[in-house]
């Protein structure tokens, strides 16, 4: 978090500099109140940057095997652009190298781990869930501490959905 207020407080030393320049080539025509103005623009549009370009840059850190299986985008009242351009908030990945693929007589049953990562002001928190598929019948259920099904939770899965197609239709051999 320290990197982002040090580059907010850059982009906001870069704003003034623009509006600087622009007032000695105007020959101080331009109003001393563009200084500030440009800083608070550069700030602003590095956040903007930032926010926008999370999701991307979140994703390419994942390890190898992860599968991002959804994403939520969303709007914020207080983040008025974030109403036309809705931003990026919440992905969950699939930690595909330490899914457990079983073939039984019934079909191919998955255990694996889902994580939901969740944007928050310049920070973002991880859950996770352990969860097991039956592939056959189309359905997950949330698996607790113990590894035992709780079946109230119980998902129906989409086949064209990217997490039913990373466990239930990948080459398991």
């Amino acid at each position: 978090m320290i990197w982002h207020l040090i580059a907010a407080i850059v982009a906001a030393v870069a704003g003034a500099g623009v509006a600087l320049l622009l007032r000695s080539l105007t020959r101080k025509r331009l109003p001393k109140w563009i200084i500030p103005a440009f800083a608070g623009l550069g700030m602003l549009g590095y956040t903007i940057h930032y926010e926008y370009t999370w999701f991307d840059t979140k994703q390419a850190r994942l390890p190898q095997g992860s599968v991002v299986v959804s994403s939520e985008q969303g709007e914020m009242f207080w983040r008025p652009w974030t109403i036309k351009f809705p931003m990026p908030l919440v992905y969950t990945v699939l930690d595909g190298a330490n899914a457990q693929i079983e073939e039984t007589s019934k079909g191919p049953i998955a255990r694996f781990t889902l994580y939901r990562f969740e944007k928050h002001h310049l920070m973002s928190t991880v859950k996770s869930a352990n969860y097991q598929a039956l592939c056959t019948e189309k359905v997950m259920f949330r698996l607790n501490e113990e590894g035992q099904a709780k079946f109230e939770t119980m998902t129906e899965l989409d086949v064209a959905a990217p997490l039913y197609q990373a466990v239930c239709t990948a080459d398991h051999s």
